[in-house]
């Protein structure tokens, strides 16, 4: 990333995760917003943090609540005409008897909490990474996740099957949502070993009012409790044994094909197996034209190794101009590291990772087309190159783009407001326009839908920055809860564009303003 002229300053950072004897590395290539944000917040994001060790809510859970708006959301998927799925459109369908429960509402305000929704990363993604956290946090399967869901724009059919249905009826809107008779009982069972029946939300199926929740087995965690209790006939399931006759949904669909799946299930590695298959699919469940990224499994852009102290880590990069920097590169070794905090889902799967820092000058003049890294352990082995796969971390343009040193977080003493001033710096003279458009997660919305807050502003002349090496100043103060900007400029009829500048990794310097 470019950010000061005339001399360019310019930081990369690269992450190693240390937990095995061989190098490898993804698929991922850079730049993709996309893939890279979803990376981060399922690795290192702080989601994980509300679901861990299964922590208690209005006597429920958290990950309960997170599991069951994920179902209900996806559950208006119809698979003959490939219409809804997991898309937020929840959002739209909350007073709706089917979708009733201050759980709803919770979820989403916590995942409103978050701030995470971006152009490319909306509540259904939310919702989805929810469900996987929940899952994770309760001692469940890790399921992999992909991104790429589109936020709908309104409510979808009322499908959520419902206690009082008879099996016909819940085996249909199962095989509409794509699952088989079969795949229906695994699903019920493992979205059933989180949570309960809360008697204010369903009194004709909890009748005794002294009764605040009925859980649907003996533990919190993400187990087959629900399964052995009830071959064992000592369930509390209200659905199994619930006064109300007509309610007890959970029992016809567990014993539709004579307990044949729910014995298979006693088995732990089976459930579990079963319930990261199952719920998968269901937070895959899309409607038909969106496309999913690649399952995301591992940390992206990372390689595999020993701690070594004696390991070196040097940034190379390419001028544009193929004048200043010798053919091998210019090189700037790393000047600190530090140790990565993961999530919940890194914890969990055990990984370390040591972020490398790198400070480099380069002219204004050559500029930077591409850039790579080179990894020694000084043992006699071989270096080890980081380049994207090959083509290196290529800057396609340096005409137009957020100037980090010139940038600044700035703080009103009287009032205690924040907010950021944008400097962008443009290779033309004051002829020269420029605008941006900028994504707030925080939505001033008191009830949902959650939506994203997007405003394009053409940005004005800094007066405080004189024009200098080729390069304009313009300006414009965003809120510091915006965490993506695209940016545009025109000079001399051409237009350039930076899109999906992540914000929340800026190092702007701070300044108090009384």
């Amino acid at each position: 990333m470019l950010q000061s002229f005339p001399l360019l300053y310019t930081r990369v950072n690269i992450i190693l995760t240390l937990i095995g004897y061989a190098h490898s590395f993804s698929t991922f290539q850079w730049p993709n917003p996309q893939l890279r944000y979803a990376d981060n917040q399922l690795y290192e994001g702080s989601m994980g943090i509300l679901v861990q060790d299964c922590p208690s809510r209005e006597n429920t859970t958290i990950p309960a609540q997170w599991l069951r708006i994920a179902y209900h959301d996806m559950s208006t998927h119809d698979i003959d005409d490939g219409s809804g799925g997991l898309d937020a459109s929840i959002q739209y369908e909350l007073d709706r008897p089917q979708n009733i429960g201050q759980g709803m509402i919770d979820s989403l305000n916590d995942f409103k909490a978050f701030r995470i929704a971006t152009p490319f990363f909306g509540m259904a993604d939310t919702i989805a990474l929810g469900a996987v956290f929940a899952v994770a946090g309760c001692g469940g399967p890790l399921i992999p996740f992909s991104a790429g869901r589109v936020d709908a724009t309104e409510p979808g059919p009322e499908t959520v099957p419902e206690p009082q249905q008879d099996l016909a009826s819940h085996t249909e809107a199962f095989r509409r949502q794509g699952f088989s008779p079969t795949e229906m009982i695994g699903l019920v069972a493992c979205g059933h070993t989180l949570g309960g029946v809360r008697q204010v939300d369903f009194p004709l199926i909890v009748t005794d009012t002294e009764d605040v929740v009925q859980s649907f087995d003996t533990t919190t965690n993400f187990d087959n409790a629900v399964v052995s209790e009830y071959l064992q006939n000592t369930t509390q399931n209200i659905l199994v044994v619930g006064p109300n006759v007509t309610t007890r949904s959970d029992f016809r669909i567990f014993a539709s094909d004579g307990n044949v799946t729910m014995q298979s299930f006693l088995s732990s590695d089976t459930f579990a197996e079963t319930c990261k298959d199952l719920i998968g699919r269901m937070i895959n469940t899309v409607p038909s034209g969106v496309t999913l990224t690649q399952p995301i499994s591992e940390p992206f852009d990372y390689v595999v190794m020993t701690e070594n102290p004696s390991r070196t880590v040097t940034m190379l990069w390419a001028d544009r101009q193929g004048s200043s920097c010798p053919p091998s590169g210019c090189t700037s070794p790393s000047i600190s590291t530090q140790q990565v905090v993961f999530s919940l889902i890194g914890n969990l799967q055990g990984l370390t990772g040591t972020r490398y820092s790198f400070n480099a000058t380069i002219s204004a003049t050559t500029s930077i087309s591409k850039f790579w890294f080179e990894i020694n352990e000084n043992d006699g082995s071989d270096p080890i190159v980081v380049d994207n796969g090959g083509p290196g971390f290529v800057i396609e343009q340096d005409s137009v783009f957020i100037d980090n040193s010139r940038s600044e977080n700035v703080l009103l003493s009287s009032s205690f407001n924040e907010y950021r001033k944008v400097v962008v710096a443009v290779r033309g003279d004051t002829s020269s326009s420029a605008s941006i458009t900028t994504f707030d997660p925080n939505s001033d919305a008191s009830a949902p839908p959650y939506l994203l807050t997007v405003i394009t502003t053409n940005l004005q002349l800094d007066d405080s920055n004189p024009s200098e090496g080729g390069f304009t100043f313009f300006t414009v103060n965003i809120s510091e809860t915006v965490n993506f900007v695209s940016i545009s400029g025109n000079i001399g009829g051409v237009s350039y564009v930076q899109e999906n500048f992540d914000m929340t990794v800026v190092n702007f310097a701070f300044v108090t303003i009384s």
